[in-house]
């Protein structure tokens, strides 16, 4: 479903992880957080991964103690537009506020402007960058929302 979410990325040259990754990395990816998936049925349509602050991160936004992140996030292209891309992001939102983070954060390619201006739609503002490479071929932008007090 990733890879299937994350193609329009991968079509446009961009190498997120998402666009590839194997069922290995999928776990690891999702056991660093807590992985809430949208379900048709018994298929899985939509996913994102809420993630608590790491110390260690290698982002160096994330490691502060009152911000939490998210990743993994995608919609299953044949269900967008049905609000279920909203649903899972309210809810870590949500999850994020209740648990007494002040900010929710994701990581986005800098030149993948339309997710950019998606998020600051929604909220969102860049705050800080993070070069992934060599994993990737791009360089992120860091973006936050605040949620709590």
């Amino acid at each position: 479903m990733l890879h299937r979410a994350y193609r329009e990325l991968h079509d446009m040259g961009l190498k997120f992880t998402a666009t590839h990754q194997s069922v290995e990395t999928t776990r690891r990816r999702v056991s660093e957080g807590e992985c809430w998936v949208a379900m048709v049925g018994k298929t899985v349509v939509g996913t994102i991964v809420w993630v608590r602050p790491n110390p260690l991160d290698d982002v160096f936004y994330y490691r502060r103690a009152e911000v939490a992140h998210f990743g993994q996030f995608g919609v299953d292209p044949l269900f967008r537009g049905l609000g279920i891309g909203t649903k899972l992001l309210n809810h870590v939102e949500a999850l994020a506020k209740e648990s007494g983070f002040r900010e929710l954060a994701l990581d986005t390619a800098e030149s993948a402007k339309h997710l950019i201006s998606l998020y600051e739609r929604l909220g969102y503002k860049i705050v800080d960058n993070h070069d992934w490479r060599p994993g990737t071929n791009y360089l992120s932008v860091i973006m936050t929302k605040a949620i709590g007090k």
